[in-house]
């Protein structure tokens, strides 16, 4: 499992800019806490040869699936907790149970350092939470 601030990262596609050059389907990883985004570590050397080559060549924009001779999805994010295809509430769900389940381990250990982290990581989710249930609600009442 790839996580940040102690979250689960989320496999997904996306763009990422290197200098002038934006690369798309990019595979990486997303952290739905802090919003960190990383490559994916199995493309990671894929993605600085191409990024290179590219930015040299002028391309403002170029695909990484053209590109590169892509590993399954299964593969790539076999090791993800969650994936971008999953119902937004599901995934923020699920990184709160796995807070919960972490915080009791902090305590447990007394440590805490990662307790605060973990409240912190907690708070953020909830918010994330609430927002998803307003766009909901809003999205009902429509």
């Amino acid at each position: 499992m790839s996580f940040c601030c102690g979250a689960s990262m989320i496999g997904t596609k996306g763009t990422l800019k290197y200098i002038r050059t934006q690369i798309h389907n990019v595979p990486i990883l997303f952290c739905p806490v802090c919003h960190r985004v990383e490559v994916h570590h199995l493309v990671e050397s894929e993605y600085g040869i191409l990024a290179e080559y590219a930015h040299g060549d002028g391309a403002s924009e170029v695909d990484f699936h053209e590109y590169v001779d892509n590993r399954s999805q299964a593969e790539l994010y076999e090791n993800c907790v969650n994936n971008e295809d999953e119902d937004p509430m599901e995934v923020v769900r699920c990184q709160i149970d796995m807070s919960l389940d972490l915080l009791i381990v902090a305590k447990e250990l007394k440590d805490n350092e990662w307790e605060e982290q973990l409240k912190k990581r907690l708070n953020t989710l909830s918010k994330r939470k609430a927002k998803l249930n307003d766009k909901k609600i809003s999205k009902g009442a429509v």
